[in-house]
């Protein structure tokens, strides 16, 4: 038997807006960030029959992961977005990143993240996705590129493989802060993409900064063409807990964690 593999065409809703940077929490520690993106002004069409609206909605997710080893990192999200002053969930997604180890020590620095997804209807036609994120970078001592360059597959019939890349190019500012230009795209389907205009092209300005023992990340992007949505507000805040039996305060990361606030600072954005 020939297995399909595909993703139906993605909702509007974006849980994280995140582009990894191979840095993880230390070995037995456990994080929390919790990811909320505001479409200011989007799409006004669902997708497809039944899907999500982007304008107007707030998509987010609350994100929990353990640090495993210093190059092994797993994760869970539950999704969810708000449109119309209802509340729906897109079930959970699960994920194990794979990284070079200390990673924020390496000028060059690389990985991959598994993501598979249980989604529900509003916000994509298959039920089981996953995506593939490699993650290639280099650094010094004031600048980072990071680049993304994510395949969507999924399992059904109503499916498709599809490219969606994403990348990154930050100043750092200061010990936890940084200044810079984020990039994603949704180029549709591998051997079969659609023309400039219905491809998905959004940039955005982003900060990363320390609040306390909070880590903050906050950018408001536009897009770039009539396919992507105009306006969109993301924002992630980060809490790392105290690795346990280590004399670290709470909030903050170990020598294993990344030179910038997010631990694997901002993820793919898909609209309609």
């Amino acid at each position: 038997m020939i297995l399909s593999i595909a993703l139906g065409q993605p909702a509007s809703a974006t849980d994280e807006i995140q582009v990894y940077n191979a840095g993880i929490a230390a070995v037995g520690q456990l994080t929390i960030q919790q990811h909320l993106n505001y479409v200011a002004l989007g799409q006004k069409d669902p997708p497809f029959p039944g899907g999500l609206v982007s304008n107007h909605s707030l998509n987010g997710t609350p994100e929990f992961a353990y640090g495993v080893t210093d190059w092994w990192e797993v994760g869970l999200y539950l999704p969810f977005a708000v449109q119309d002053q209802k509340f729906m969930s897109d079930a959970f997604k699960l994920r194990t990143l794979f990284v070079s180890p200390h990673a924020e020590q390496r000028d060059f620095f690389y990985g991959v993240n598994l993501e598979f997804s249980n989604t529900t209807p509003p916000f994509a036609q298959t039920r089981f996705t996953l995506e593939v994120r490699p993650i290639i970078g280099v650094r010094n001592a004031d600048y980072e590129f990071i680049v993304n360059p994510i395949i969507d597959a999924g399992f059904g019939k109503l499916g498709e493989l599809d490219f969606a890349p994403a990348a990154r190019l930050a100043r750092k500012l200061g010990p936890d802060t940084f200044l810079g230009l984020e990039y994603y795209a949704d180029f549709g389907e591998i051997g079969n993409m659609p023309k400039l205009a219905d491809q998905q092209h959004t940039l955005f300005l982003v900060t990363d900064f320390k609040l306390g023992v909070l880590d903050v990340d906050f950018g408001v992007g536009y897009g770039l063409t009539s396919s992507s949505d105009r306006w969109v507000i993301k924002t992630i805040i980060g809490y790392a807990f105290p690795v346990p039996g280590s004399n670290s305060s709470a909030g903050e990361r170990s020598a294993a964690g990344p030179v910038n606030p997010m631990s694997h600072t901002s993820t793919r954005y898909l609209q309609p």
